[in-house]
């Protein structure tokens, strides 16, 4: 049995530890909410922006996992998740005798800014352009340069229960799509989200890097006009402007897979067939 914390205990941090307790590890599930925490988690109030906050935290952790997102899309809430709360949580775990055996820090493509549909692994570089992305790859540097080894995870666009906005656009008839290029986009679905830190947990000496999307980087209209079939919604249209969505590149899981880690929804097909299949079912 391990220790596990999960800092940032949301959506998919709350996967992976009722999946860890279910497999009978301790599992703690941080949050400045602790009542959302999953089942089976024991839940710590705290906020990652506050060190004071941190210090009841339990000792002799095995592995952490960092999923905490930022509540707002804004630079001040990326920095306090991204930087500060990973600074603060350094801290602490750096000046405590014993320190976890691994973090586990789940980042973004979006720390890639490739614009021409260019293929992306984890071997190209990551120049982000938008605040996001460089807090992001700031967080990650600052897990680099700390003593404890770590694992980042560079996840594509999450879906899944839950997260019903694409969906309800495309039902609704709002949903549009670049008119001036074909414009790729990256997804993982939430369980496999989970699923893949929890292999990355189990492997003996996992990379320090790795890029979590399925199998099939899907370009924005050829998404949105499946959906649209898939829900007997109408066509989605053109966009009179350039959306602003940045980034257009296809990135690659190979490594992930290569690791050993079996996608349940190796495609945005069986993904959101089993999410449509839950929408359909709760209206």
């Amino acid at each position: 049995m391990t220790r596990v914390l999960i800092a940032g205990c949301g959506d998919v941090g709350s996967l992976l530890g009722t999946s860890l307790a279910h497999e009978d590890h301790e599992v703690w599930g941080l949050s400045r909410n602790p009542e959302s925490v999953g089942l089976g988690i024991r839940p710590i109030e705290a906020d990652l922006a506050d060190p004071g906050s941190l210090k009841g935290l339990p000792a002799n952790i095995d592995f952490i996992f960092y999923t905490a997102a930022a509540g707002r899309r804004d630079e001040a809430s990326y920095r306090q998740v991204y930087v500060e709360g990973v600074r603060n949580l350094l801290t602490l775990f750096e000046r405590r005798r014993v320190a976890p055996r691994r973090i586990f820090f789940t980042s973004s493509t979006s720390v890639y800014a490739q614009e021409q549909g260019e293929q992306v692994d984890e071997s190209s570089p990551a120049l982000p352009q938008s605040f996001a992305g460089q807090l992001l790859l700031e967080g990650e540097e600052l897990f680099r340069a700390s003593q404890i080894p770590c694992t980042v995870l560079r996840l594509g666009a999450i879906y899944g229960q839950g997260r019903a906005g694409l969906i309800n656009r495309v039902r609704q008839g709002v949903a549009n799509y670049r008119d001036d290029e074909v414009h790729y986009t990256n997804r993982m679905h939430r369980i496999d989200c989970a699923g893949a830190l929890r292999h990355l947990m189990g492997m003996p000496d996992p990379e320090e890097l790795y890029i979590g999307v399925d199998q099939e980087p899907v370009s924005e209209r050829e998404l949105l006009f499946w959906l649209a079939e898939q829900l007997g919604a109408p066509e989605p249209q053109a966009a009179a402007t350039p959306s602003s969505r940045s980034g257009n590149k296809r990135c690659s899981s190979e490594r992930l897979l290569k690791a050993g880690y079996r996608l349940r929804y190796p495609t945005f097909r069986e993904g959101f067939a089993a999410q449509l299949a839950e929408f359909k079912g709760s209206v």
